[in-house]
């Protein structure tokens, strides 16, 4: 595995970082495992740094005294596609096992090859954005694709925030521009330019409607419909078109990613002022600090019930004892289990009933479901084996969960979507099923694995989003297809582990 370059300066350290944030989420994306998933992205963050610094070496020593710029992508997109290329160099030494099946896949087909292929055919977007002045570009794609607050961005990029706004929509209209001349200027067939200018008017009206002729042509040709994307500005489409034509496979998926770090706070990016980071330090501070406290409470109180169950009792005091505690739950069910806590041998102990003292005999009773913890609420593993072992839950017991249902995207023939859920419980693992009512199918899925049986969905957590806090939430997002004559409707019948979620 490489190392990764050395920042030059300090400015150039926080851009690494804020960079390094983007290529990781990326690659694991690109990879089947976390491991691989590190060192694509150490491989791809080193090639694009060292093209970078080419690339500004040539720009600073060529021309002098001239206005003349080598086009060239900013940061994060540059490095996104070096991560594309280091997947096309992993598949051809021989390293294709480490990347994901459908990439593999697109890697050898001709979708792939046009972003390496002649200039005038590489995706409008590509050739747009690459054509900006770059501190524009840089606004455009933190703005619209890594979706960070405009206040953050401006900020970012040392910006006035109050008209950084207005600044964006002209950089918007700029992109536009350079899209509409490259379309002109690509080897466009004669039905091809024949449409070229009926599709710059109607993508300048919001209002206009698209004609039959050229609706039926741009669900055919692939360079057209691409034009369109990057010409009409409103309708929110501009985004998918920038992540689909700059990094390719895995665009759309990579786009919903960085909302959702954006939306929990998880993207390094999107403070808004460093206060506010210090704050959310503390305040994650005083909040480890607290669950360590319960932890600790937790295992004093089993240790003290323990030792009061073993104690000796003379005749009569020890039936009376019994009989004062003969109607109250074990103090290992009255105390919650702190969450997050790691499963292990010792947590099991402390959060295990007090009557059985062997961490064996507790973790077998979990799992046959008897004894103390067939009486527990619900929690992700035992529901999880309930569902596995075809268990029906009881209608009438009340919901556990909370799903919720967004349609991000939708055209012709498929459709982009999130499914996100809220666990009222702490869980382990997790599965969420739901119900097509139109006989949609599932194409693709991140942040989760799928397996689909008729119209029911089934979704399962990937290997590092398995754990839930109690009152916590995860998300699936997907892409899928329907036929226009069947309809889109949302699905129903959500469950969580066997157990049925309400609908929002």
């Amino acid at each position: 595995m490489p190392d990764l370059p050395t920042p030059q300066d300090a400015a150039e350290a926080t851009l690494f970082s804020e960079c390094w944030d983007a290529v990781l989420s990326y690659a694991d994306l690109c990879t089947g495992a976390s491991t691989h998933a590190r060192q694509l992205a150490s491989e791809a963050f080193s090639l694009g740094i060292r093209e970078a610094r080419a690339a500004e070496a040539e720009s600073s020593g060529k021309n002098f005294g001239r206005r003349a710029r080598t086009p060239r992508l900013p940061r994060i997109p540059l490095l996104l596609t070096a991560v594309r290329q280091t997947t096309a160099i992993w598949e051809a030494r021989g390293q294709g096992e480490r990347l994901d099946p459908d990439l593999r896949l697109w890697l050898n087909s001709e979708k792939a090859t046009r972003f390496s292929g002649p200039p005038l055919h590489r995706p409008l977007a590509l050739r747009g954005l690459r054509d900006m002045q770059e501190p524009d570009a840089a606004l455009l794609w933190l703005a619209e694709v890594e979706a960070l607050p405009v206040a953050s961005v401006a900020r970012r990029l040392g910006l006035d925030p109050e008209g950084a706004a207005e600044e964006l929509q002209q950089v918007r209209g700029v992109f536009r521009d350079r899209c509409h001349r490259n379309h002109l200027d690509t080897p466009l067939s004669e039905e091809c330019r024949s449409y070229a200018r009926l599709l710059d008017a109607v993508t300048r009206s919001p209002a206009a409607e698209v004609p039959d002729d050229l609706s039926w042509h741009l669900a055919r040709c692939v360079e057209c419909a691409e034009a369109a994307a990057c010409l009409r500005l409103v309708g929110g489409g501009l985004p998918a078109a920038l992540a689909g034509g700059v990094i390719g496979w895995g665009g759309l998926a990579y786009l919903e990613r960085r909302r959702r770090a954006v939306e929990s706070g998880l993207s390094r990016g999107a403070a808004d002022d460093p206060d506010e980071q210090d704050s959310d330090a503390a305040e994650g501070r005083r909040a480890r600090i607290g669950r360590v406290g319960l932890i600790v409470a937790a295992v004093g109180v089993s240790l003290l019930a323990l030792a009061v169950t073993l104690a000796p009792f003379g005749e009569d005091g020890g039936s009376g004892s019994l009989e004062g505690t003969a109607d109250r739950e074990p103090v290992g069910q009255q105390v919650p289990s702190p969450d997050p806590v790691p499963s292990g041998p010792g947590n099991d102990s402390a959060a295990s009933s007090t009557t059985s003292p062997q961490p064996s005999e507790s973790k077998t009773d979990e799992k046959s479901g008897t004894g103390s913890a067939s009486e527990k609420e619900p929690q992700g593993d035992s529901t999880s084996s309930a569902e596995e072992d075809g268990a029906d839950p009881n209608p009438s017991e009340p919901a556990v969960c909370h799903a919720r249902y967004e349609l991000v995207n939708e055209w012709p023939d498929g459709f982009q979507a999130t499914v996100t859920v809220k666990s009222d419980y702490a869980l382990n693992n997790w599965r969420v099923s739901w119900t097509f009512p139109d006989g949609q199918k599932m194409t693709q899925m991140w942040d989760g694995n799928f397996d689909q049986d008729g119209s029911r969905v089934t979704a399962t957590a990937a290997d590092y989003n398995k754990s839930v806090a109690a009152g916590g939430s995860f998300a699936v997002g997907f892409l899928g297809s329907w036929k226009p004559g069947s309809g889109n409707a949302e699905p129903d019948e959500f469950m969580l582990n066997g157990r049925s979620c309400t609908h929002s």
